[in-house]
């Protein structure tokens, strides 16, 4: 069984660094807490379940600082306990905020008014197995690699492998509508679920969807799915699950500009070809980690599955990529091999980089656009020094950005450098046809952007939050929802 990594960074302090009101947890609030499930109010286990891998509180991890702090952390192994945790906060009218791996890059997981932390890590298990149906039922805080291991001695996979496979569990993939590296084939999360079990603000608990293809008015498990807590807690998850695929087939290619490998996956999904993995690297990302030479765009594929189709998939790739120089599979070998280390970033925040990733979607018709401007937006802004891309995951209708930026201001400008960053990027994305996200959600990080993005839809989004939670409770702050506990004085 996983248990919870600890923080990228280590623990220095606990001083909250958002200038956000706090709610008191009082002392009976606490004995009902601790009745229903195992919980603790000590310091350090407070300030270490109250972050993620949020790159920003990173750097106030590193000057002793959370972004704020909870009151209490609860751990609740069943069901039924959580259910109890989230009664005893709508009773006491308190911030509930789930986490569990926290592998999350935007802060979603912060208990931006303090309160409970609701930490479903030991909410762990694979229930069943239907390999007939090719379903699997597993409880939230379950993560990956423990749900790999017991899927495969049944044969069987989800296919689901993001770069926190380690570190993030199921719920956390549901809540934040994750993407694996594999997403090309086997879709989003979003795709891969058949049902949730949900408890809602008031401690009930509902089951949604079970059956394939329904008609029986709107996708209510849908409803839940990327709603990062915000309106009930995932408890339970239904997984659609494949055979296990034969060894992959691996190519790469190298193209003479990002605009001309962007056309080429464009036809290759057109034509109805879904390798597991299309990755096209600008120049700079191609220098930096691919062996190129700074002039070229390198493109990996891997496919996997029935080698009937993987046969014809990779030929319909060989037939789009004609024009690019073909460079075999030893690339695509070595970037399995380290696909998920982030040292590199990690290191950079060490020393005082501001360093993070802006990961969008958008129709084919808009990427070219958005890559140029993005970039030149984020290399307008005072002390810059990078703004590189690839795109990782593709469709017949677009496919998704993904943009590494760096910049090196003095000390007492990181915080604003990291803002306005964020703000040239997101704006020209948002401003060209992009999504707010592609997999790494909201949290508080993009909260401000929400209304934007939505436009007047925004509103839909409020009314079903105040339908399902009037009181406010759950994972307040984040969406860019207003909050009745008052205003996220961030950024």
């Amino acid at each position: 069984m996983t248990t919870r990594p600890t923080s990228p960074i280590e623990r220095t302090g606990s001083d909250a660094h958002l200038a956000t009101t706090v709610v008191t947890v009082s002392d009976a609030a606490i004995a009902a807490l601790t009745a229903a499930c195992p919980t603790t109010t000590d310091i350090d286990e407070r300030a270490e379940a109250s972050r993620d891998w949020w790159p920003l509180a990173m750097h106030w991890s590193l000057a002793g600082r959370v972004p704020q702090l909870a009151s209490v952390v609860c751990s609740p192994t069943t069901v039924a306990a959580v259910a109890a945790v989230v009664a005893v906060c709508r009773d006491h009218r308190l911030p509930l905020t789930v986490a569990a791996g926290r592998s999350g890059v935007c802060g979603a997981s912060v208990p931006v008014f303090g309160g409970v932390v609701l930490d479903l890590s030991s909410l762990q298990g694979v229930r069943s197995i239907d390999t007939t149906s090719g379903v699997v039922d597993v409880l939230a805080g379950t993560f990956g690699p423990d749900l790999e291991r017991e899927l495969a001695a049944h044969g069987c996979s989800v296919g689901h492998f993001p770069q926190s496979f380690d570190l993030a569990t199921v719920g956390g993939w549901v809540a934040c509508r994750g993407a694996g590296q594999y997403s090309t084939r086997y879709g989003k999360i979003e795709d891969m679920v058949v049902g949730l079990e949900v408890v809602l603000a008031d401690g009930s608990t509902i089951r949604t969807g079970g059956a394939p293809a329904a008609a029986v008015g709107p996708d209510l498990t849908q409803l839940f799915v990327g709603s990062e807590g915000t309106l009930g807690v995932i408890t339970r998850v239904w997984l659609r699950t494949h055979p296990l695929p034969a060894a992959p087939a691996m190519a790469s290619y190298a193209f003479g500009d990002f605009g001309a490998g962007i056309d080429a996956c464009r036809r290759i999904l057109q034509r109805g070809a879904t390798p597991a993995v299309l990755r096209l690297y600008d120049a700079p990302e191609s220098a930096r980690g691919q062996g190129g030479d700074g002039s070229q765009c390198m493109l990996l594929v891997l496919d996997e599955g029935d080698p009937e189709i993987v046969e014809a998939t990779m030929r319909v790739v060989a037939q789009e990529c004609a024009q690019a120089a073909s460079l075999g599979p030893e690339r695509v070998e070595r970037w399995t091999h380290h696909r998920n280390d982030t040292s590199a970033l990690q290191a950079l925040t060490h020393k005082g980089y501001v360093v993070d990733t802006l990961e969008i979607a958008a129709p084919w018709s808009a990427l070219v656009p958005i890559f140029d401007q993005v970039r030149t937006a984020m290399l307008a802004v005072p002390h810059a020094r990078a703004a590189t891309c690839h795109l990782s995951h593709s469709y017949a209708d677009g496919a998704c950005l993904y943009f590494t930026f760096a910049a090196t201001p003095p000390a007492d400008e990181v915080e604003s450098t990291y803002v306005a960053m964020w703000d040239a990027g997101q704006r020209a994305v948002l401003a060209h046809g992009g999504n707010l996200s592609h997999h790494h959600g909201v949290g508080l990080n993009r909260a401000r952007f929400v209304r934007e993005a939505l436009g007047g839809s925004f509103d839909v989004l409020r009314a079903v939050k105040d339908a399902l939670d009037p009181q406010g409770i759950l994972n307040p702050g984040k969406l860019g929802l207003p909050s009745p506990f008052g205003e996220v004085a961030w950024p």
